[in-house]
């Protein structure tokens, strides 16, 4: 909600979205180094974690605050497989260690939700509240 509040839509709605990872309870943040990074995905190894997404769209006269859940499950990955994904990079700047639309797809045997909300953005939830709040937008010309 603070993302969405801090900024002045200047009349137009704003959309202020964050995303975490969950282990177990434990939120598992931005890694602030390499080290950090294997260390996280060596955790979400083998297992099924939370990408939960706090959404709030917001006008001067409503918002709207709604969450996704999607859960996510990290196939049983080697050593070398977790070392190849660090040295790529792809982890810098990204909860839990990963991003899920480039090189760590390679990591997921399963996802049970919306993919958009594991990229960052939970489309379908989006989409929900868009249409429930601009109805006429959905009609086709």
């Amino acid at each position: 909600m603070g993302k969405a509040r801090s900024v002045d839509g200047q009349g137009s709605p704003v959309l202020g979205v964050d995303t975490i990872v969950s282990l177990e309870g434990e939120v598992l943040g931005k890694p602030g180094s390499a080290d950090e990074a294997r260390a996280m995905v060596e955790r979400l190894s083998g297992r099924t974690h939370e990408v939960v997404s706090g959404m709030c769209l917001r006008t001067a006269e409503w918002e709207e605050v709604a969450r996704a859940v999607t859960l996510v499950t990290f196939r049983d990955l080697s050593a070398e497989e977790i070392a190849a994904y660090v040295e790529a990079g792809e982890w810098q700047g990204r909860a839990g260690g990963y991003a899920i639309q480039g090189f760590g797809a390679s990591l997921v045997e399963r996802i049970d939700g919306d993919y958009l909300n594991v990229v960052g953005l939970p489309g379908g939830l989006l989409v929900g509240v868009l249409s429930t709040r601009f109805p006429d937008a959905a009609r086709l010309a």
